[in-house]
């Protein structure tokens, strides 16, 4: 006979998202059982860059959402020995243009972050070559963008979870959630798995691009749609060769795109294992996990435009993944006002793995009943319903 569980708060979902959930649910005090029907980071975290940035974002809720979250990275990494642990690199990130009109939109943009606490310097076409000696020659200039970071994405959402099972919580794998069990007058009452039940008043949806399937399961709906991506991974090079995550200015339109077309922008970044990472590329084609030799192409092409030696150097393998796309690319994150316990921490898309740390600690602050040190009421999760208020 299965042992029934009960906890405070159960996460559905052990990606970054979840597992910074369960981590500040934790360490706030709560009970916490995270469960994913697969193991730690097997969705879109493991098939992720690792990515920790403010570039990309335009001032408002996402970039406050973005600073929060990068000084809670930083406060992680601070403790002994996670740093080394989660590959931890404040490597920064510069931003390039090809073109004076390009240019003049990135300045725009730069400024425009600047006054919303984004630290930016500004890089005259020499100066790029200074910050990265093998970029093309010919671009127009940049900017670098100092706070963007990067960690190893299962490594981190590996001790996000160790960490959190350090103040109490734990982690139940191999368990898809089949129902969200409710009370009579519709507030959750915990999940059902198939090992059993594990009840609480309060139940986090983490669960990335299956999180409007979850939502179904508690009887509301989240719109959250998978936005396909691939990524391609060269031999190892020396330590340094590209320095920063470097791409062009195109890339911030790529992912504001409400798009379902196939979109490549040029993204390279180095690793601290030596290896280059190539992106980016966004498609709406359902949970199609077909490789596309076309997308390659493009992504490799994009790469040399930027770095012309990567044409010399081997694309060792490619992955894909799929991101947790929102209509109005906003994530989901707090309570929701039609199902009472039914919190949401999904939709992040490609940020989720930098924006995962504020998530957490918002969700956190909302299930302890806390005031929550961001508004919350973009992300409200019933924004898309007809009865959200």
């Amino acid at each position: 006979m299965t042992k029934r569980l009960t906890c405070d708060v159960v996460v559905v979902g052990a990606g970054m998202v979840g597992a910074a959930s369960a981590l500040y649910a934790a360490r706030a005090g709560l009970e916490v059982v995270l469960v994913d029907r697969g193991p730690v980071a097997g969705g879109t975290t493991g098939a992720g860059e690792g990515n920790v940035l403010v570039s990309d974002k335009e001032p408002g809720p996402e970039l406050e959402l973005a600073l929060l979250s990068g000084r809670l990275w930083a406060d992680v990494a601070a403790e002994p020995g996670v740093a080394e642990a989660i590959e931890y690199d404040v490597k920064g990130g510069v931003v390039v243009a090809s073109g004076a009109a390009g240019l003049s939109a990135l300045e725009g943009l730069a400024g425009r972050q600047r006054a919303a606490g984004v630290e930016t310097v500004p890089l005259g076409p020499d100066e790029l070559h200074d910050v990265e000696p093998h970029l093309v020659k010919g671009l127009a200039g940049g900017v670098l963008y100092p706070q963007d970071a990067q960690v190893m994405p299962t490594l981190a959402a590996a001790h996000l979870v160790r960490l959190a099972r350090g103040a109490g919580a734990s982690l139940r794998t191999g368990r898809p959630v089949t129902e969200v069990l409710r009370t009579t007058d519709g507030a959750v009452r915990g999940v059902r798995t198939p090992q059993g039940d594990i009840h609480a008043p309060a139940v986090v949806n983490a669960a990335g691009t299956w999180g409007g399937e979850l939502a179904a399961l508690a009887g509301t709906s989240l719109p959250v749609l998978p936005r396909r991506g691939f990524v391609l991974v060269t031999e190892p090079l020396p330590p340094r060769t590209v320095r920063h995550k470097v791409y062009a200015a195109d890339y911030v339109a790529d992912v504001a795109s409400d798009s379902a077309a196939l979109q490549t922008s040029p993204v390279v970044e180095g690793t601290s294992a030596g290896p280059v990472l190539i992106g980016s590329s966004r498609e709406r084609v359902g949970f199609d996990r077909s490789f596309s030799l076309p997308v390659a192409r493009a992504l490799a092409a994009g790469a040399t435009r930027l770095f012309p030696f990567l044409s010399r150097v081997r694309a060792m393998r490619g992955y894909l993944g799929f991101r947790p796309y929102m209509p109005d690319h906003l994530p989901a994150i707090g309570p929701d006002a039609r199902v009472p316990g039914l919190f949401h921490a999904c939709g992040h898309e490609g940020a989720g793995i930098g924006l995962a740390t504020g998530t957490g600690h918002l969700i956190a602050q909302a299930l302890t009943e806390k005031s929550p040190d961001l508004d919350l009421t973009l992300f409200r999760p019933d924004r898309f319903s007809e009865e959200g208020v």
